[in-house]
């Protein structure tokens, strides 16, 4: 069975935290997640800030808040 990339776990992360994806590729997902760190950083980020976002205000975020987290993304990829 041919392994995930990292370009292929960074696709499918939202599929995988919502629980959606059948045996086979659930099981593929976290094979990668247990042999790559950086995914498994990237996916830890990942739920920090949707339980982040999960305490918004449902209108948007307050004051600098998105600029601040848009501006967190963009350097993420450069690190």
């Amino acid at each position: 069975m041919k392994r995930f990339t990292c370009d292929e776990v960074v696709e499918l992360v939202t599929v995988y935290m919502e629980g959606e994806l059948d045996g086979p590729t659930g099981y593929r997902f976290e094979e990668h997640l247990g042999g790559c760190e950086g995914c498994e950083r990237y996916l830890g980020q990942f739920r920090t800030t949707v339980a982040t976002l999960g305490d918004l205000r449902p209108d948007g975020p307050a004051g600098d808040t998105r600029e601040r987290l848009l501006s967190a993304f963009r350097d993420w990829r450069r690190s």
